[in-house]
């Protein structure tokens, strides 16, 4: 199918609203699980705000592709997370699609972290409405069950446990630690989270961004490209974490977690969560980016991300090894998940 850049271009222009980057999740959940490991006050504090985000999907015990649930003390497990924009300008409410969604993989005897974000066009098979569609849509369609039976479908893996935020988890985390340091590239004006336009203007050179600026900073792709905008995304979790594990940010636990605890929502009980810690305590949290690829396409005049089966099923074996899944949980062909 010839591919109409101009179209896709302006496709993207079009639809340029606020784009929440979770890809600093992983780290902020591990940044939650690891406050509880500084004293009693904070301990009892993460429990009460993390028991307050328990959210279980009804029905839903473990995954349908796992024989036993997992047990995350002992297990290598994996959580899908899911951003979202439910802001108060936008009161989207239940029906939100999804802005951004990361599987990782979770290896308990080396403490490290695998993950793949998954483009939010990407053109796949929603089980909950039987057919195929962008993935963004499936939160839409039946929230985080939907999204966690999609994304299941889609790598042929299990999907554990799942954690939802919204945008205001981002700005709160990166202002509770009182900014992080990045070095811009080239001088740049984005809109804020607001939506107002050029209200970001960050010059070039090493700064320290408060939240709304490293929200501008994340988004924005307007002088080059979604690669170079990748490589953004991880600069700035990397930032999170380092400034996250400083003696510093340590003593920023107690707002971090309130900005974690008010936006999110998550199935992992308090009592399983403690198992994380030790992924966030060991002086260096060991986390492998993965990319899936693919390209732009037009199915029936509407924009679609189709992904690339070769760079998926190389994704997907590399999150199954990581997770060291018995013949009974991965013997099933990925090709099979995307028909």
């Amino acid at each position: 199918m010839s591919i109409d850049r101009y179209r896709i271009k302006k496709e993207r222009s079009r639809k340029r609203r606020k784009r929440i980057l979770f890809f600093i999740l992983v780290p902020l959940l591990i940044i939650a699980f690891s406050a509880a490991s500084y004293g009693a006050v904070l301990y009892k504090k993460a429990e009460t705000v993390l028991n307050g985000s328990f959210e279980k999907i009804d029905g839903r015990e473990k995954s349908d592709l796992r024989e036993e649930k997992v047990d995350p003390n002992i297990d290598n497990v994996s959580i899908l997370f899911i951003g979202v924009d439910e802001s108060e300008k936008r009161n989207f409410g239940s029906n939100t699609r999804s802005d951004a969604l990361m599987l990782a993989t979770l290896n308990n005897d080396t403490k490290s972290v695998k993950l793949v974000s998954i483009p939010r066009d990407s053109y796949t098979y929603i089980p909950e409405v039987g057919y195929k569609t962008k993935i963004n849509h499936a939160h839409a369609f039946g929230g985080p069950k939907a999204t966690i039976e999609t994304v299941e479908e889609l790598f042929n893996l299990p999907v554990d446990y799942y954690v939802k935020m919204n945008f205001n988890a981002f700005i709160d985390v990166v202002d509770a630690l009182e900014g992080i340091e990045v070095d811009v590239p080239y001088e740049m004006e984005e809109q804020n989270s607001e939506d107002e336009q050029g209200a970001i203007h960050l010059e070039e050179g090493l700064q320290s961004l408060d939240g709304e600026q490293a929200l501008a900073f994340a988004r924005t792709r307007k002088a080059d490209s979604d690669i170079e905008r990748g490589k953004r995304q991880q600069e700035i979790m990397k930032a999170i974490m380092e400034k996250a594990v400083s003696t510093k940010g340590v003593s920023k636990y107690d707002e971090v977690m309130e900005a974690i605890g008010d936006n999110m929502s998550t199935d992992i009980p308090f009592s399983e969560m403690k198992s994380f810690i030790r992924y966030g305590t060991s002086g260096k949290i060991n986390v492998e980016s993965l990319s899936l690829q693919g390209e732009d396409s037009y199915i029936d005049g509407v924009y679609y991300y189709q992904l690339d089966e070769p760079s998926l099923e190389e994704v997907t074996g590399k999150l199954k090894n990581h997770l060291q899944l018995s013949k009974n949980e991965s013997d099933t062909d990925v090709a099979d998940s995307t028909e």
